[in-house]
């Protein structure tokens, strides 16, 4: 039976839909009765979108808590509400002729330990309310800061106003935060403009499967592709 498969689908998650949508398209495709996701992504973020079937559900807090890499674009110049392109621009300033290695001290600025306030505009839940939905009623309530760590922070590629990155974070790190934050230290802000998740704990995109594709899959293909939990290193 469909509902007896258990197992972790590696998904190469596109702009545009929500990780839930996600779930909703493969749970009706294969008429599996529990998928569930480990890491929420963004609508506007793509990447590696780690899905559990089955009773491998269970595993989900396993994965959610292990280490996330990105690669993503910082636009300088434009601040939005929720600091990254989806939100209301609130402030635009030129950018000022930014040296190479002023950009990279900015960047490790925020390597190592530090404390974190999510965005109001984000799924976190404060008396079971997410704080988007605050947000987008035009309130605004106090967010406890929380520990983060980033092992890495670097720019990739500098063509300005925009730099490309790559992160690699513990979990719960808001990257639209910090790129908010560093484009403040430059002195002229910025938002996230694209992200793209790489990978997460031992997984990684190189053996995820796009959506298109895994909607052309028969269930027999699902089977093939599925990665068994007890054959994962522990």
């Amino acid at each position: 039976m469909q509902s007896e498969l258990n197992g972790i689908l590696l998904v190469d998650k596109p702009q545009g839909p929500t990780s839930h949508d996600i779930v909703d398209r493969v749970r009706r495709k294969f008429q599996i009765k529990s998928v569930g996701h480990c890491g929420t992504l963004d609508p506007m973020a793509t990447g590696l979108l780690i899905l559990v079937l089955g009773k491998a559900t269970r595993l989900s807090e396993r994965f959610m808590g292990e280490d996330k890499e990105y690669e993503g674009t910082l636009t300088l110049g434009i601040t939005t509400d929720s600091q990254d392109a989806e939100g209301e621009v609130t402030a635009e300033q030129p950018v000022p002729a930014l040296s190479h290695e002023t950009i990279e001290e900015g960047f490790r600025g925020f390597q190592g330990d530090l404390l974190q306030t999510p965005p109001m505009h984000s799924a976190k839940k404060i008396a079971g309310v997410p704080l988007y939905k605050l947000a987008r009623k035009g309130k605004e309530v106090e967010r406890k800061a929380r520990l983060i760590h980033i092992y890495r922070f670097e720019p990739t590629r500098i063509q300005l106003p925009n730099i490309d990155f790559r992160v690699v974070c513990t979990k719960g790190t808001y990257v639209r935060t910090l790129c908010h934050e560093l484009g403040a230290k430059l002195g002229c802000g910025g938002h996230l403009s694209r992200l793209r998740r790489t990978a997460s704990g031992q997984f990684r995109i190189d053996h995820a499967h796009t959506l298109e594709a895994i909607e052309l899959w028969g269930y027999g293909t699902l089977l093939q592709h599925a990665i068994n939990p007890l054959e994962l290193p522990s």
